[in-house]
């Protein structure tokens, strides 16, 4: 019998999963027949099953084209788990549309962080009648794509924010649903979440016990990290007690572990600190955190590095990676280790001693946008509130004189354009916090390409543009104003912030647009002041609010009620320290007693000579005829008297 016929006999006599058995057999086929087809492509299905995916692809190399033209699908899931992710996605795309290859193309992409291709390619999988078998592993994978376009800053893409009941059926929708919540800041929330997937994973009857207790750790950690967030630290720290970090399966979760256990520990030795990050081991190729997570890792070590005092290597380092970005740029992971740079060349000085050793810096790289921040950051340390909104203007004047698209986008990222309406806010510019915002909205809708129907970019800045256009009396900014909330509108009708904000400029520039479906979706003002008390408001009186300047006229001055006018004539306590030492109990004191003996009004001279000298010293009094020195004269003259000198009377010499 050939070994193509002994291979399937062994196939039929052979359950599914007895893997073992089944690569033995093609191993034995193809010591008999190196090149038989039937063999190879089982030995690399079983080794598929088992995991072992570096073999599974050295065994398609040595296969050579027919075999990877044969089996697409096995190939590029192959390439997908060994790390050879462009490959994968290369030969995803060429193999055509069958719905297998769409799932390994839709988690090739995930892992290549194109996560709105990833998205769309998920939606794709869900229509059909073959999506029905599917249900549940669609729905997982699609809300780990949403969790990842949320912390990819793209949450505007993700239309469903809160978890249903459908995804609290499984710990893993429950555990992706938890990283959507902590992506947008919502922590209470997702510590529900992970206990929930905690609980279902440990009554899950499709895992063994193993199984179970390798898919909890990670939730461990993503929830020690919650509680620390949370400032339960205790609570975190005992959690990361509970766990041992050596059986985490995959390097990147441990590692990971290893970091949130350090900075949950709080460890006062910064030396210890910097030996523990970096005695674990680094991930492999198959097995990358993702973007965001590099990023944080990234940074983590070079403020360990900064704690033990490296400041020349952090330098070194950061500047290098700087070199290697395009600049200037908006990305939060680059403008981080920008400020890092930064700390590192000021040595961890701030204030002025900061100022005097990161200006030249900003000289040297002037698109640095994490420079930027970090100047302005130690300008409004020191108060300097001029220098620092001048130095944005500056900053913005320049990026509008560039002609390349990607500076356009800086100019007008919303992180810097709040951080000059926050300075502006500062010294109570108004209009040109209204200027700023109504050129921003302006950008960001021309971008919007005609017809496009999907959810609108940078929503919270034009709500913001709108509702300061609103405050304005210029009719031109309340018909912008509309505009920004009517397309706010039709992007979420659902919106009630933009549905009140387009009834409130239609009520300005046109009434009668105002349809009953638009005044239907608001609450009503009765269901708004339906627990306000009006009666007792006006009871308890209005507060008139003190004018700032100190002319205040007598209407305007609050009237002191009883309870003040007791309050204000109850007797002070005095701190015995201020006391005079005859003082006692029950004895009204002196109220002059703070001022100097001559000013009292009761002290009189004592004597011929203080009698004499209090009376030159009152003001108003009789002045004799005395020789009163005049400036610059040598001898006294006397005033009002005669031109000749014979009657005054010579000075009498005094003592030397």
């Amino acid at each position: 019998m050939s070994s193509a016929g002994n291979l399937t006999s062994l196939l039929q006599r052979t359950s599914l999963t007895d893997h073992e058995e089944i690569l033995r057999a093609a191993n034995a086929a193809l010591k008999t027949s190196k090149n038989d087809p039937t063999a190879r492509h089982a030995r690399i299905v079983a080794l598929l099953k088992l995991d072992r995916f570096s073999d599974a692809l050295r065994a398609f190399d040595e296969a050579g084209d027919t075999l990877k033209e044969k089996a697409p699908l096995e190939y590029a899931y192959v390439l997908y788990k060994a790390g050879e992710l462009a490959k994968a996605e290369e030969v995803a795309e060429a193999a055509g549309a069958g719905r297998g290859m769409l799932h390994v193309l839709a988690q090739t992409r995930y892992r290549l962080e194109k996560f709105a291709d990833a998205k769309a390619l998920y939606n794709r999988l869900a229509q059909g009648e073959e999506a029905r078998n599917e249900v549940n592993d669609l729905r997982i994978n699609g809300s780990a794509v949403d969790a990842q376009l949320e912390w990819r800053g793209h949450g505007y893409l993700v239309s469903k924010k809160r978890p249903g009941r459908e995804d609290l059926e499984s710990f893993e929708g429950a555990y992706n649903a938890a990283c959507g919540s902590i992506s947008r800041g919502e922590m209470g929330q997702a510590e529900v979440l992970l206990r929930r997937a905690k609980d279902l994973c440990a009554v899950s009857e499709d895992l063994s016990e193993q199984d179970k207790a390798a898919e909890i750790l990670p939730i461990v950690v993503q929830h020690a990290y919650v509680l620390e967030r949370l400032g339960k630290g205790e609570d975190a720290r005992k959690l990361m007690e509970s766990i041992r970090f050596e059986d985490i399966p995959d390097p990147t979760s441990r590692h990971i572990a290893h970091v949130n256990s350090l900075a949950i520990s709080g460890t006062e030795n910064p030396f210890i600190a910097h030996r523990i990050f970096h005695s674990t081991p680094t991930s492999d190729k198959s097995d990358l955190p993702f973007t965001f997570q590099t990023s944080t890792l990234l940074q983590d070590e070079y403020a360990i590095d900064l704690l033990a005092f490296k400041f020349p290597g952090v330098a070194r380092s950061t500047s290098a990676y700087l070199s290697s970005q395009p600049a200037p740029s908006a990305s939060a992971s680059v403008n981080t280790v920008s400020v890092l740079n930064a700390a590192a060349q000021a040595r961890s000085e701030d204030g002025k001693a900061g100022l005097k050793a990161i200006l030249p810096l900003l000289e040297q790289r002037p698109n640095d946008v994490g420079l930027l921040l970090t100047v302005v950051h130690l300008y409004l340390l020191t108060n300097n509130h001029g220098s620092a909104i001048a130095l944005i203007e500056k900053f913005f004047s320049h990026l509008e004189q560039s002609t390349k698209p990607a500076d356009a986008d800086v100019r007008f990222a919303p992180g810097l354009v709040g951080t000059l309406i926050s300075l502006y806010a500062l010294q109570s510019r108004k209009t040109h916090i209204r200027t700023e915002l109504a050129k921003a909205a302006e950008y960001w809708r021309s971008k919007r390409k005609p017809g496009d129907s999907g959810p609108l970019q940078h929503a919270s800045l034009l709500k913001a543009a709108g509702s300061a256009l609103l405050a304005s009396t210029n009719p031109d900014d309340i018909k912008t104003a509309a505009s920004i909330f009517s397309d706010l509108h039709t992007a979420d009708p659902n919106d009630r912030v933009s549905t009140a904000g387009l009834v409130a400029a239609l009520s300005v520039t046109a009434p009668t647009q105002i349809t009953p479906s638009l005044l239907q979706s608001l609450p009503q003002a009765s269901h708004l002041t339906s627990n306000i008390d009006a009666a007792a408001l006006e009871d308890a009186g209005v507060a008139i609010p003190v004018a700032p300047s100190t002319s205040m006229s007598e209407a305007t001055k609050k009237r002191p009620n009883d309870d003040d006018q007791a309050a204000s004539n109850k007797k002070k306590k005095i701190r015995p320290s201020r006391m005079p030492k005859d003082f006692e109990e029950g004895k009204k004191m002196d109220p002059e007693r703070w001022l100097p003996m001559r000013d009292r009004s009761y002290w009189r001279p004592k004597g011929k000579k203080g009698k004499k000298k209090a009376e030159g010293l009152t003001q108003g009094g009789v002045v004799e005829d005395e020789t009163i020195a005049r400036p610059g004269s040598g001898a006294g003259a006397p005033l009002g008297g005669s031109a000749g000198g014979g009657a005054s009377k010579k000075k009498k010499k005094g003592k030397r």
